[in-house]
Order: structure tokens, then sequence, then C-alpha cells
């Protein structure tokens, strides 16, 4: 079963060090033999993760994390002066996060133990990010240890909780670019999901998320009418494979924005697409989209929907919400996003934009009455 989703201070990271790193020691990351006598550490994770029984080595979990969907990430704390963590077979660029401060970069780091030095032995918190999209194969992760001299720190759940749906917008597809062509590892590369505007307007409202989002993906209709599973059918599995359908009792966001239409319509319908017209696929996403609504309604009963768009969409989408409330739905928002700069890879939003998307769903949500249920 996966840990619920916890928090350690502000935004898990704390907004000032439980015990700031003396000035004469700085953190520290190097693959090593993990050392006998390691203690496994509890540990927080956010996104969605599937668990299996693959923690074999001493001193760590007794399970395996795999994870698929952007934005996953593994926390904890402890006091001491050195951490451990394992992680498995993947293609990724973690962000190592030790009491706030900015992040140490893994990239594409070899299966097998790292350790975190150079703390002082006070009070640390901890936190490991997937920054990367991983479509072809998911990641894993394999859990914290400490040793035995160390101690583990008390770590509490988080009051908020917010959920982001959508394409590549909200994956963070090459927001960190500074050329508009690149290529596939370039996309790799400056793709930071950290720094897109969901974790932004997460941290905003110290709120634990997930971001259920695929690159190319649609609501009825892929990129360039390209194959594969929509949005709305890999949704409702822990990993693309489709194998195990998530759940988790303690998943419960007040808050879901959701992004979906841009790869519906950015290309035309061509010879051979169940659509015969650009009109026909239009009736068929509006009410796809309803549908799906109605799906996340009966999964998230008190949640509040907001729904955004960009220029090529945003009719589209203030349809949907219109005839979702002509259905009858209450808790719901069009959010209309335009005039962005799209200056990431393939032209797509640059960190500036995933900054005034932000902003913009900060206004609406504060705007808004009684979305987190007086928390």
């Amino acid at each position: 079963m996966i840990p619920s989703l916890l928090r350690v201070g502000t935004f898990g990271l704390l907004a000032a060090c439980l015990s700031a790193c003396s000035p004469d020691r700085k953190p520290h990351l190097e693959k090593v033999e993990a050392p006998k006598g390691l203690v496994a550490l509890p540990m927080s994770i956010g996104g969605r993760a599937a668990a299996s029984p693959g923690g074999s080595q001493a001193g760590f979990s007794k399970e395996e994390y795999t994870s698929q969907w952007p934005g996953t990430y593994f926390e904890t704390a402890f006091a001491g002066r050195e951490l451990f963590f394992r992680v498995g077979a993947s293609h990724e660029i973690l962000h190592v996060v030790v009491d706030g401060k900015p992040p140490l970069i893994l990239t594409n780091p070899a299966s097998g133990v790292y350790r975190l030095s150079g703390l002082s032995r006070k009070g640390h918190s901890v936190r490991i990010l997937v920054a990367t999209e991983s479509q072809d194969a998911p990641n894993a992760f394999g859990g914290f240890g400490i040793p035995a001299n160390e101690k583990a720190l008390e770590i509490t759940r988080r009051a908020r909780q917010i959920e982001f749906i959508g394409d590549s917008y909200t994956v963070g597809y090459g927001n960190t670019s500074a050329k508009q062509e690149c290529t596939s590892d370039e996309v790799w590369a400056t793709t930071d999901d950290t720094q897109a505007f969901g974790p932004w307007t997460a941290a905003h409202y110290d709120a634990d998320y997930q971001v259920n989002a695929i690159s190319g993906r649609g609501m009825v209709r892929n990129y360039g009418g390209s194959g594969g599973d929509t949005l709305p059918e890999a949704y409702p599995y822990a990993l693309f494979d489709k194998k195990q359908v998530y759940a988790d009792p303690n998943w419960k966001p007040e808050i879901l924005v959701i992004g979906l239409g841009t790869n519906d319509f950015s290309t035309p319908v061509h010879p051979g697409e169940k659509w015969k017209s650009e009109d026909e696929l239009r009736n068929d996403y509006e009410a796809s989209y309803v549908r799906f609504l109605k799906r996340l309604r009966a999964r998230n009963p008190d949640a509040y929907f907001v729904l955004w768009g960009t220029e090529l969409i945003d009719d589209e989408v203030k349809r949907v919400a219109d005839e979702a409330r002509a259905e009858g739905e209450t808790r719901i928002s069009f959010l209309a996003i335009d005039h962005l700069s799209f200056k990431g890879c393939h032209w797509h939003p640059s960190l500036a934009d995933d900054r005034t998307i932000r902003d913009k769903l900060v206004e609406v949500i504060d705007s808004t009455s009684g979305i987190w249920q007086g928390k």
C-alpha cells in the first residue's frame, strides 16, 4: 500500500532549515556501496506510484516504488549528518532538495545507492523530486536509510491537496529551454516539472499535488492523430501499462485543474481518422470532456474543478464548462489563459508562461469561496 501523502514543515522543505547547515558544510551526493547497519526511514510519496516487493537491500524500504506519471516526489526527515537512498533502473533527472535549499541534481543516475553527506548533526528535511517525463518506462525508487546512531523525525500530513490533469503544457515540456527548436534529447534535458505551473501553484498553498499529464495526449485525439491511449483512457491507472488501477484513500484533492484539448485541435483531421470533419471532432471532444468530468466528480465529490485553455481551445473548453453546468455541475470554473509567449521547446510554455498560469490560477482559487473547506 502506498504511504499517505505527508508533509514536513512548510511545503515539505521547511521555510528555513530545521537546523541550518553549518557554514563549512555543504551537502554532497555520491554513489556508494551501502554500508552495513542502515535503518530504513519512514517516507511520504507525492504523486502516483506502484509498490512491489522489490526492496531486498537491507536498510531500505521492503518495497520498491515505480512511478511514471510526472511530478512524483519522495520525502523524509531525520536528525544526523548523512542519509542514503536507493534508485532503480530509470532514465530521469532527480532534484535532491535539502532543507529547502537549491537542489542537488542527479542526471540519469545509475541504479544503486547514493549517499547524501556534508550535513550538520541536527534536523533535516529531504525531498527527492522527479523532474523529467517518463513515457517510455517507469522509474524506480527504493527508499531512504540512515545509520543506526541517527534519528528519524516525525512527518505530518499536509492539509491541502491539488491535482493537475493535462498534456505537455501541464508536464512542463521543455519549459527551461532557451530556444524553441529542440532535439528529443534537449526536450528531455529541459523539461522540469518541478518548475511547471502545477507544483508552483501547490507550493503557493503548501499543498501536496499530483501531476497526471502525458505529452501529446488529448481528450479524444492525440497529437496529429497518433496512436496510444488518450489521457482519459490512461488516467485510471498507476502506470501506463494499465495493469494496476490507481487507488489511494488518502488522496482527496480539493481542487482539480484540467487543461486538455490542445492536442485534439492543433493539427487538422486527416483522412482515415474516425472524425469526418472538425465539427465532428469538436462535438466528440465536448461530449467526452463532460463525461470525463462526471467520472472525476464520482471520485471527488467535494472537489472544485478549474478548466483552462489557451486561445487555440478556449471556446471549446468554455462550452464544456457551460454544458457541465447545464447538467448540474456547480463547483466549476472556466479560465482562459491567453497571450503566452510559448518560448519553450517546440513552442511550449516557458518558465515565464508557467508563472503566468500559476498567477491566474491563484487569482481564481483565491476569489472562490469554500474551495479549501476551512483548511
